[in-house]
């Protein structure tokens, strides 16, 4: 019968146990990860800590496709090898109970655990990044946090350079500052010393106020100056008690709206995804014949006169010397190079000038026509990647686990020492190979199918060949195995070598 027996409660039981703690492990080494590459986007910028954990919420969501595989290949590395190290699977083995009956009741849960990998993939994956990039975004158009360092210039300000030799905090007064405007540009800069100043917000928190006295100030007026012919560039000069400078200083969170990335490939399910690739594809098209035409048509008139363009996509690439006809007589009855040889030095030299001409006329149209058509076939290309990897995660969880299963059968070490290298070195080859397969299909060296397929492809024979061994208890992990082996060839050798000697 198929029913749950014990033996599949108790494997199942055992296996959980190592998932959860793998897979939170998993989570947590890649949410540091992928803060520490936006790290530049959450220091300094004095947000409230409703946008961080807004922020490591969606960044967790976001990190689940590369965590899910890798803990299930760990657990069940370390559940199997565990199991083998304590004998249980000796035990079962010797009661007629084969690997494929032990694995039967992780196999239905990891079954669906990849059909809910891929519900996830396609439902809530699209909304956690359109959420988390439209907040990146967001946070990186926010002004930093607001705080003159002393004795060292801060640029958090666009445009301005402030500088103060110290601060007295319980005045809250600035000593010593300097204000150096380049917002007009460098060489209409301006700077304005002041012995002493405040700075403050306004009320509605956009704009600095600095309240400067006994200072004064210097304007670089090199565009006036130009209009004199003279060497020396006008400047003003301004002294003064009091003055008051105000600065462009947005303080306030200012999130944008999520639909600017609701047409990204990104935040789309397969049905949304299918679509774009659909109707783009057919811009594509139309675009790439509307071209051919065009091309044809300008370029090759003798084509154009024995064709309609009507029929010109449906044209070969090869043209038959009969099609190519001019007003008078067939080209075919000339040889090119007497004709050419027939002319004077002054028309080859307009012959050449003109052929030129052409040939750069009409390489660079066909440049234009390349650009044309990048942005829909890299929209489609894109598409078609987001496309298959709502598919290949989930069959990525399938691998590992047919992967992690028979290899921890067949080495049969527990904890985490052995089994986390092994995890970390397959989990590397397998990102590796993704990483390369992605980046072929991005730049259209392969299709995109070959690409976001490729660690599949190489990674699922090896979980077949893991799994074949494993139910034949092979042992090639084991050390006293190739002791065994390398005793033998020594022992043959040694054998050799004596009757050789006789």
């Amino acid at each position: 019968m198929l029913g749950i027996k014990k033996i599949d409660t108790y494997i199942v039981k055992s296996f959980l146990a190592y998932f959860f703690m793998t897979f939170f492990i998993s989570m947590l080494i890649l949410l540091m990860q992928f803060t520490w590459k936006h790290m530049a986007e959450l220091i300094g910028k004095g947000v409230s800590w409703g946008v961080l954990a807004e922020f490591f919420w969606y960044a967790t969501l976001q990190t689940v496709p590369m965590a899910l595989p890798l803990a299930i290949l760990l657990a069940a590395l370390m559940n199997f090898g565990n199991l083998g190290e304590h004998f249980e699977l000796t035990a079962m083995k010797s009661a007629g109970i084969s690997l494929f009956r032990m694995m039967r009741g992780l196999i239905v849960f990891i079954s669906i655990i990849s059909v809910l990998a891929f519900f996830f993939s396609n439902n809530v994956l699209p909304m956690a990044q359109q959420k988390l990039w439209t907040l990146i975004f967001s946070l990186r158009q926010k002004s930093p946090e607001f705080d003159i360092p002393e004795g060292e210039f801060y640029t958090g300000i666009n445009g301005y350079n402030l500088y103060v030799r110290s601060k007295d905090p319980n005045k809250k007064m600035l000593r010593d500052l300097m204000i150096y405007d380049f917002s007009k540009g460098f060489d209409n800069a301006s700077v304005t010393l002041a012995d002493s100043g405040r700075v403050q917000f306004t009320a509605d928190n956009k704009y600095l106020k600095f309240s400067m006295y006994s200072g004064e100030s210097f304007e670089n007026m090199r565009q006036q100056g130009s209009r004199y012919n003279s060497s020396s560039i006008p400047y003003r000069r301004e002294t003064f008690q009091t003055k008051e400078l105000l600065l462009d200083f947005d303080t306030e969170f200012n999130r944008y709206d999520e639909s600017i990335l609701k047409d990204q490939h990104v935040s789309k399910n397969v049905v949304e995804l299918t679509q774009t690739i659909d109707s783009v594809s057919k811009i594509v098209k139309a675009r790439g014949d509307e071209q051919a035409r065009e091309m044809i048509s300008t370029q090759f008139p003798e084509i154009r006169e024995t064709v309609s363009i009507d029929e010109i996509p449906m044209m070969t690439d090869e043209v038959s010397e009969e099609q190519v006809v001019t007003e008078e007589e067939p080209v075919k009855n000339y040889a090119a190079d007497s004709l050419f040889l027939k002319l004077n030095q002054q028309q080859m030299e307009e012959a050449v000038s003109a052929a030129r001409q052409s040939a750069q006329a009409m390489k660079d149209k066909i440049d234009y026509n390349r650009i044309m058509l990048v942005d829909p076939t890299m929209t489609v290309r894109r598409h078609q990647i987001e496309w298959h990897r709502r598919f290949t995660l989930s069959f990525a969880c399938l691998i590992f686990f047919f992967i992690g299963a028979p290899l921890g059968a067949i080495i049969r070490k527990g904890g985490l020492g052995f089994p986390i290298v092994i995890s970390v070195v397959l989990f590397v080859i397998y990102y590796i190979i993704d990483t390369t397969g992605y980046k072929m299909a991005r730049e259209g060296f392969w299709q995109v199918f070959e690409g976001m397929w490729l660690s599949s492809a190489v990674l699922f024979p090896l979980g077949l060949f893991l799994t074949w061994k494993a139910v034949t208890d092979a042992s090639f992990f084991r050390t006293e195995s190739y002791t065994r082996i390398y005793d033998n060839m020594k022992e043959y050798y040694r054998k050799r070598r004596n009757k050789s000697r006789n």
